[in-house]
């Protein structure tokens, strides 16, 4: 079931260009009457002009063709597998004969790829049938003595023995219909040290590689097993030839640049490291030759005998009589609790000295502490008495009037004074469920009061405010409210 045909008049035909390659239309040659004399290409035999249900073009031999025919012995995958290389070829701009065969007969491309300067060829061939990988390694090397590229198509489902010996793919058939046809073996690329399988569909992969973007590039020998999820299992195959990209290749060289360079510092290291170790043997041998080598190997002679020695009279001990091993197991664990004893005495006894020095510690801190809070208390009761109980209600109307003007904000004024030890004796003043301002602390007590600089403070007059200032309490938060007649 060939593509092609010989025509009487034009010569070569191919079923699958719309011209048929020759400026003759289809109905030229199908289903003429009187019928015009076609040939196969192969065998020379007579075949006529046919098309399958699905429409696609092609020739059919006539009755009693000769059995060896490799044409007409042609699968209809094989068929399907030129026709889809072919359109891609064409789809790229290039053009694509179908079943060229060499002058001399040594070599017939299933399809060959022609650049549009005719500069470039390049051979596509199916390949079902079995093969070794001697016989296809010797047909490509016929397609390269021609200066014409080959590329090896395989569509079985497990890889080919073949496949990555020669510039290869193998493609998965389409189940349906309007499925394309996918490389999935034979396209790869090179990242962080190793190759990995790639996939593409096999017409923009023929783009790729006519288009010279896609090239083959040989594995480096420490590069060549390669890593594949099959089927939820991870199974390793050997690939020595891929068609991948120039960065991909590029990549593979610097990497094996750089893992040599690594290899070759390694060994620097170890030969200089065995370099020390050979002098450092003979700085031994000669130092062990003079006087002081000598005498410290005489010395270590001698600590080697006393150790062989203790050691001996260990073994000796172990065979003293029974009893008098009892005797002495009982003196020394009368010493060990003896000695357990002692020290936990001195434990208890240092233990009571720290904690009858910790108590009249705390003693003292407390009556310390009693005394500063007596002091405290008796400073901010003196300090408040300067003002009239008067000038206490007319200081905190100042404070409530000046937080509604300001901010608009009601003060809660607390009653019956309120004063709070942690803020210097002064009162705090809430607003919207939040502290706003401590009023008239006590300057003397502002030391202990560290939490202060972090609020408003509110005071009647100036006087009050700079003497706050001089126990550390900085202006930016004090405001006096100008209560002058209680200066």
């Amino acid at each position: 079931m060939p593509f092609t045909a010989l025509h009487p008049e034009v010569g070569r035909i191919d079923a699958t260009q719309r011209d048929l390659g020759a400026g003759l239309d289809w109905g030229r040659v199908y289903k003429v009457s009187p019928r015009i004399f076609l040939s196969c290409p192969e065998c020379g035999w007579g075949v006529h002009a046919k098309h399958s249900p699905s429409r696609v073009r092609f020739f059919c031999h006539d009755r009693g063709r000769p059995p060896e025919c490799s044409l007409a012995n042609e699968s209809w995958e094989h068929h399907m597998l030129k026709l889809e290389v072919a359109g891609a070829i064409r789809a790229a701009g290039w053009f694509a004969e179908l079943e060229v065969a060499a002058d001399d007969g040594s070599w017939r491309a299933d399809v060959m790829a022609s650049s549009p300067d005719g500069e470039r060829r390049m051979a596509w061939e199916a390949q079902l049938s079995p093969i070794t990988v001697e016989d296809i390694q010797a047909r490509t090397e016929r397609y390269m003595a021609e200066d014409v590229a080959v590329c090896w198509v395989s569509p079985h489902k497990r890889p080919s023995v073949w496949l990555g010996s020669v510039p290869s793919v193998r493609v998965r058939v389409p189940e349906e219909a309007d499925e394309p046809w996918v490389v999935d073996d034979g396209l790869g690329g090179f990242a962080e040290g190793t190759w990995s399988f790639q996939e593409a569909e096999l017409a923009r992969f023929v783009q790729w590689v006519v288009r010279g973007q896609l090239r083959p590039c040989r594995s480096l020998p420490k590069h060549r097993e390669v890593r594949r999820l099959v089927g939820g299992e991870h199974h390793w195959f050997v690939r020595d030839l891929w068609w991948t990209s120039r960065q991909s290749a590029e990549a593979q060289s610097a990497y094996e640049r750089e893992r040599e360079r690594r290899e070759e510092a390694v060994r620097q290291r170890e030969a200089r490291r065995q370099e020390l170790e050979n002098a450092s043997r003979e700085r031994r041998k000669v130092w062990l030759a003079s006087p002081a080598g000598q005498k410290a190997q005489k010395r270590r002679q001698e600590i080697l005998a006393q150790k062989e020695a203790q050691k001996r009279e260990g073994k000796m001990a172990s065979r003293r009589p029974l009893a008098q091993r009892d005797e002495e197991g009982v003196r020394r664990r009368a010493l060990r609790d003896e000695e357990v004893a002692r020290h936990r005495a001195e434990v208890r006894e240092r233990q009571a000295r720290e904690f009858a020095r910790q108590q009249e510690l705390d003693a003292q801190r407390r009556a310390a502490l009693r005394e500063l809070e007596s002091r405290a208390h008796s400073t901010a009761e003196a300090w408040w008495a300067l003002l009239s109980r008067p000038g206490v209600e007319r200081l905190f109307r100042a404070v409530f009037d000046a937080a509604r003007k300001l901010e608009g904000l009601e003060v809660r004024i607390p009653r019956g004074g309120g004063v709070a030890a942690s803020f210097a004796y002064g009162v705090p003043v809430h607003a919207s469920n939040r502290l706003y301002g401590i009023v008239r602390p006590c300057p003397e007590l502002v030391p202990l009061s560290p939490q202060l600089v972090f609020h408003r403070v509110f005071v009647p007059n100036s006087r009050e405010a700079q003497k706050l200032q001089a126990n550390g309490l900085r202006a930016a938060r004090i405001t006096h409210l100008s209560l002058a007649d209680l200066e």
